[in-house]
């Protein structure tokens, strides 16, 4: 007889409360909660390159660019995520002072060799149950190389981007060349 592992379900309210008191972050899915592990020094430039571009570009509009220490909620799929970068026009996420973010319009990822298939997966399915969510968007910190799935006609449409080419984020009208989210890592400057 093999013993299962048991799995102890934790409510969306219990994880929010303990959250508020954790000195590090932890991700929510499905009433499980995983500890997140520290990013590299690539990761983290890679990150503020692109909320730095994202800020300059969206200064005189209505919408907010965040970093990873906001969460985001996904009802449907009963999760909480902090995404690196993410991007919201929504009126109620402007306006409340909650600790999560209801409607982003773009969420951004780094990706990291532990995260990748994660990201890429089950991540994916869940930001993709969210209605607001128009782009998803996968950084590689490891080479020069973005893939963007975009919302056309009720379906994910993956694009990718690499060294010489223009990145192109529609959900929020940024063009810049790939290589600007790269700047100080992986020898460009």
């Amino acid at each position: 007889m093999t013993s299962q592992p048991q799995f102890f379900y934790i409510s969306p309210q219990n994880y929010l409360a303990g959250e508020e008191v954790s000195p590090i972050k932890h991700e929510y899915r499905q009433g499980q909660v995983y500890a997140m592990s520290g990013a590299k020094k690539s990761h983290i430039i890679i990150a503020s390159n692109l909320i730095i571009l994202l800020g300059n570009h969206l200064r005189d509009s209505p919408c907010i660019v965040l970093g990873s220490d906001i969460k985001v909620r996904i009802e449907k799929a009963n999760c909480f995520y902090y995404p690196d970068v993410l991007v919201t026009c929504d009126k109620q996420d402007l306006e409340t002072n909650e600790v999560f973010i209801l409607s982003p319009l773009l969420i951004v990822e780094v990706l990291s060799p532990s995260t990748a298939a994660f990201d890429k997966g089950e991540k994916f399915a869940d930001y993709g149950t969210l209605p607001s969510l128009q782009e998803y968007v996968l950084i590689s910190q490891s080479h020069i190389e973005v893939t963007c799935f975009r919302q056309k006609a009720g379906q994910w449409q993956q694009h990718s981007v690499r060294r010489g080419e223009i990145l192109e984020l529609v959900s929020v009208g940024l063009r810049c060349p790939v290589e600007a989210l790269y700047q100080k890592v992986l020898g460009t400057n």
